[in-house]
């Protein structure tokens, strides 16, 4: 805004204050402008009507007695229509509008517990923005937006909610540990329980069939053979089956030296003994 020969220029999204003897005159809208100064008449003054911010820290203390620090962001603008108003009734526009942002929080979040302050934000905000679009408005002014935007407790209380939120969570990965090694122990034991089922199916079959073919070769064996009984043939059988394991046992064993009875007598002997011990282990159980 500039004034040479008592001619001025406004720029634009401003206005500036005409005064005739120091008596308010009329605003004058952007643009160049005569003021004869010989007839008392000045500028007294320019108002921006941009869209101006304000931040606003507020410290109060929460209904669980938490001490934070409330970060408001005000926008807020001078109307063209009430120029007047704006320039003449206030005198420290900033500090008005901070002194109603403390008035508003420190009334609303002494209510609220902490996390209830942080999940209703938009509400303070709000409540901040009515409380000033009614003051304001009476000096002129229109409250564009207002924005909460941030919210800062204590140091020590910001560290003690992490901690909180840590062990928490320390705490639900620990069930949920617990309860991945449960299952896994259980199917473990399903599976043992299975396998062992199965392999007594197996063994239980395995011995039906070497029962079933020994019953077919003592009477394969005693039909072919005249005059063998089925006890003879029954000998062999156990005879043919000591002598099989006695090699598998040669096989196996770190030992290169297996003692067996020789002679003439020795298949019998063999065969007595089995049958006595399998007489004797049929005893016991019984």
């Amino acid at each position: 805004m500039g004034q040479t020969l008592g001619c001025i220029q406004v720029d634009q999204s401003t206005v500036a204050v005409k005064e005739q003897f120091g008596k308010f005159d009329q605003v004058l809208e952007p643009g160049c402008h005569c003021l004869p100064w010989c007839l008392g008449y000045q500028v007294a003054g320019s108002l921006s009507l941009r869209v101006q911010q304000l931040d606003v820290r507020c410290e109060t203390k929460t209904k669980d007695n938490v001490f934070v620090t409330v970060v408001a962001s005000i926008q807020y603008r001078a109307l063209a229509e009430n120029a007047a108003d704006a320039f003449y009734k206030l005198s420290n526009t900033k500090g008005q509008i901070q002194s109603y942002v403390f008035d508003v929080i420190r009334a609303s979040v002494p209510r609220m517990g902490l996390d209830a302050a942080f999940e209703q934000k938009n509400e303070i905000a709000k409540a901040v923005e009515e409380e000033l679009e009614k003051a304001m408005s009476a000096y002129g002014y229109e409250i564009v937006q207002t924005l909460i935007v941030d919210i800062e407790p204590d140091i020590h209380v910001k560290r003690a909610m992490n901690e909180i939120n840590a062990a928490a969570r320390l705490r639900v990965a620990a069930n949920e540990k617990a309860e991945a090694e449960k299952i896994l122990q259980i199917k473990k034991a399903e599976g043992e329980a299975e396998s062992k089922y199965l392999s007594g199916l197996g063994i239980a079959r395995q011995r039906q069939a070497i029962v079933d073919g020994l019953r077919d070769s003592v009477l394969a064996f005693s039909e072919n053979v005249p005059g063998t009984s089925p006890r003879d043939v029954m000998d062999m059988v156990l005879v043919t089956q000591y002598f099989d394991t006695m090699k598998e046992i040669g096989a196996s064993s770190k030992s290169s030296a297996v003692f067996i009875p020789h002679g003439p007598g020795a298949v019998k002997d063999v065969a007595s003994q089995i049958r006595e011990g399998l007489l004797q282990a049929e005893s016991i159980q019984h």
